[in-house]
């Protein structure tokens, strides 16, 4: 047993000792001598309440831990007064044959028999009513560390499913370009290895940083205005200070893409993307605005509600992704989390 728990013990059996002696004061010869013998009351039905606390390891079936604990206490309580009067008491008449002495033994003993149970009885409650809160507190948290778990198992999950598509997405657009023949085929096929020999390490990152975010998007965009220079134009506008806030992996790429995808690609005459990012307070925005066909029912797709899942799993309720239309035809798709600066 910690010593602090015993030493817990012994200083509240004091505290009831003194407290319960109080009335015998009054009529007592010398108080200190009372609180003395109070004292080792106290002492010796902590001893014996935290002895058979553990010993011994079995007990029969029939015998409850806490009977014993509550017996062994009361039990210790006349044992302890003999063992008192017969060592304290500095005279050659027994404690018996003294009137004074007797009936101070008398009083002792009943008094401590009557109320040492019922003190042990309220520590056991307390102790149990302790033991099961921490039980609680044990459980909420192995609950709170398997929900992370879950979660993060989840995540990559999430992860996994979106580096695939994102790669089978480009490729075939460089396979689109190797069947017409384009002579810049070649040329995008060697962006692209490039580009993806930098991009793939960091594709199963659950977390990066807004900063990469950026990067990974304007290479992706390099390598779409290759595929198609007379139709795609872009822009990025992003406070360097705000390139190291914690952003999901492949988050504005995925509504990059779906802008490429689902925007200019469809369009006749293609299209602009401009992509913004600012701050509000605690909050971070970041817009994807396209100028291509707009809205239809294939816009965002398992994209979307890929990106929105995994922004719950990450930041809870507390990210948002909004699709706007944009007159005259196109769409912003918005993303707005909490700024959380990258501490590593």
């Amino acid at each position: 047993m910690p010593h602090s728990r015993l030493l817990l013990r012994l200083r509240g059996a004091l505290a009831c000792a003194f407290v319960a002696s109080l009335p015998l004061a009054l009529i007592w010869d010398s108080a200190w001598a009372l609180w003395l013998r109070a004292g080792l009351l106290a002492t010796a039905g902590v001893c014996a309440f935290s002895l058979l606390e553990h010993w011994p390891r079995r007990l029969p079936a029939w015998l409850a831990r806490w009977a014993l604990q509550v017996g062994a206490v009361a039990l210790a309580m006349p044992l302890t007064t003999v063992a008192i009067y017969l060592s304290l008491t500095a005279s050659d008449v027994p404690f018996w044959q003294a009137p004074e002495r007797r009936l101070g033994f008398g009083l002792l003993t009943v008094l401590g028999t009557l109320l040492a149970p019922w003190i042990a009885l309220a520590a056991l409650v307390r102790q149990k009513d302790a033991l099961a809160r921490h039980q609680a507190l044990a459980f909420d948290l192995e609950r709170s560390e398997l929900a992370r778990q879950a979660s993060d198992a989840r995540l990559h999950l999430l992860q996994a499913q979106v580096a695939p598509h994102f790669l089978f997405n480009t490729l075939a657009n460089v396979q689109a370009l190797v069947d017409a023949q384009a002579p810049q085929a070649p040329a995008l096929l060697r962006s692209l290895t490039a580009y993806l020999r930098a991009a793939v390490p960091q594709l199963h990152e659950p977390a990066a940083t807004l900063g990469h975010e950026l990067a990974l998007v304007r290479a992706y965009l390099d390598l779409m205005r290759m595929r198609m220079p007379d139709r795609l134009q872009f822009g990025i506008t992003a406070d360097a200070a705000l390139h190291r806030l914690r952003c999901p992996a492949m988050t504005l790429l995925t509504l990059v893409e779906n802008a490429v995808r689902h925007g200019i690609d469809p369009a006749e005459d293609g299209g602009r993307i401009d992509i913004a990012v600012f701050r509000t307070g605690d909050r971070c925005i970041a817009s994807v605005s396209d100028t291509g066909v707009g809205m239809g029912p294939g816009s965002g797709g398992t994209g979307l509600a890929t990106l929105r899942e995994r922004l719950a799993l990450q930041f809870g309720g507390a990210a948002h992704v909004r699709l706007y239309p944009v007159a005259p035809h196109g769409v912003r798709a918005e993303i707005e989390f909490p700024a959380l600066e990258e501490t590593a």
